[in-house]
């Protein structure tokens, strides 16, 4: 990596269906616990010797533990635009959320039964293109390529505030900082980075800095010292964010594949007993899901491991299992080009698949866990929210 110094739709009619769908969405071969003998030595996540982790989680191997018994619900509201992103809220079993590229966001509740939509957000003026829970999950923030930032009242789906663009560029993407939940980091379509004081609408003094594309995927560490970014010119870049002035600096960049679009990043810091490692998972269009550890203090990445997905275009995303610390194996979820959703170990070298899911009618562009993993999201370009329902144990 290179070093850097310092620089100074709304479809009111269309809602939602339950489907009956069951069997068991799993893969059936080569998913023994032999296969876990194969791993390497130094891994990154705990290995099957770790007897005292392996009590905590139960004695399963990722195949059993990640079965699914089928799709739970389906959401339609937003059927003939794509859904980019969705998630649910934090610490929460039943809150989940989606933008579309009708303009539009939704808030939707899976308990009690059946699942509703609990209330539509309107306002923005063009596709909603990324949008991010607060921690206690009161505000959600979302960008669009009308040029706006506006943050949003969860409970009524009120805009509290609207950020205009100063240059009217397009809003690709947004995060929390999550130690401080009063900024949010902004990516634009003319190649800018920029922290946003939601209390104010103002941006912050030197909280700024200049990729060399489309900023389209950003993520920070837990701390929030380290903000990685990426662009459509197929570069990641870290910073390092100063938590007492928002200011952001310039640290690495990493070419991944010249000319790939970064569609997704998501960080990850294992910390117990046995996985230390901090890890970046990326989707880059290029038919692989990396894998990349994160190796000091200014977010230097480290290919560990790829896996193979058709992805050649659309803007995947993908996630890490929120519930994997003391497991055996450790397992990372993404969408695929071709409308399925795979479930790779990240730990092995061959057979990697854990699980796939099959039900959409088009490309999976973002997946979501419930915090406790009994249920899973899925969105698509066709506009299709499936929730699946994992196999009770």
């Amino acid at each position: 990596m290179e070093d850097f110094e310092e620089d100074p739709r709304a479809q009111g009619a269309r809602g939602h269906r339950r489907s009956v769908s069951r069997g068991s969405y799993q893969l059936q071969a080569q998913m023994n616990r032999a296969v876990y003998d194969e791993r390497t030595p130094g891994a990154l996540v705990p290995t099957s010797v770790a007897e005292a982790s392996r009590a905590m989680a139960g004695d399963t191997t990722l195949s059993e533990n990640y079965a699914f018994a089928g799709m739970h619900h389906i959401f339609d509201q937003h059927v003939d635009s794509a859904v980019p992103r969705l998630q649910f809220a934090n610490d929460d079993k039943h809150l989940l959320a989606c933008c579309s590229l009708d303009g539009t966001l939704s808030i939707m509740i899976l308990s009690p039964s059946p699942p509703s939509v609990k209330v539509v957000l309107k306002g923005h003026a063009g596709p909603v293109t990324d949008f991010a829970w607060s921690l206690s999950n009161d505000v959600i923030v979302s960008t669009s390529k009308d040029g706006t930032l506006r943050i949003w009242n969860t409970e009524d789906g009120r805009c509290i505030r609207e950020v205009r663009d100063p240059e009217a560029s397009e809003l690709l993407c947004c995060t929390f900082q999550p130690m401080n939940n009063n900024l949010t980091v902004v990516g634009n379509s003319k190649h800018l980075l920029q922290v946003v004081n939601i209390s104010t609408g103002k941006k912050v003094k030197g909280g700024s800095s200049k990729l060399t594309g489309r900023v389209l995927s950003m993520s920070f560490d837990a701390p929030g010292r380290i903000l990685w970014a990426g662009d459509d010119r197929g570069s990641v870049f870290s910073f390092l964010f100063d938590m007492a002035t928002g200011k952001l600096t310039k640290a690495k960049r990493l070419v991944v594949s010249e000319g790939s679009p970064i569609c997704s990043i998501s960080a990850r810091s294992w910390i117990s007993r046995e996985a230390r490692d901090p890890s970046l998972l990326i989707n880059a269009c290029v038919n692989k899901l990396l894998l990349y550890r994160v190796v000091d203090n200014e977010g230097t990445l480290q290919l560990k491991r790829s896996f193979p997905i058709k992805h050649g275009s659309q803007p995947l995303h993908s996630i890490f299992c929120p519930l994997m610390s003391f497991r055996q194996g450790a397992c990372v979820v993404t969408g695929s080009e071709d409308a399925c959703v795979y479930f790779f170990d990240v730990e092995r070298n061959t057979k990697a698949i854990v699980n796939k899911l099959q039900g959409h009618g088009g490309p999976v562009l973002d997946v979501s866990f419930n915090c406790d993993e009994s249920l899973l999201a899925s969105a698509d370009s066709t506009g299709m929210v499936i929730i699946w329902r994992r196999e009770q144990k």
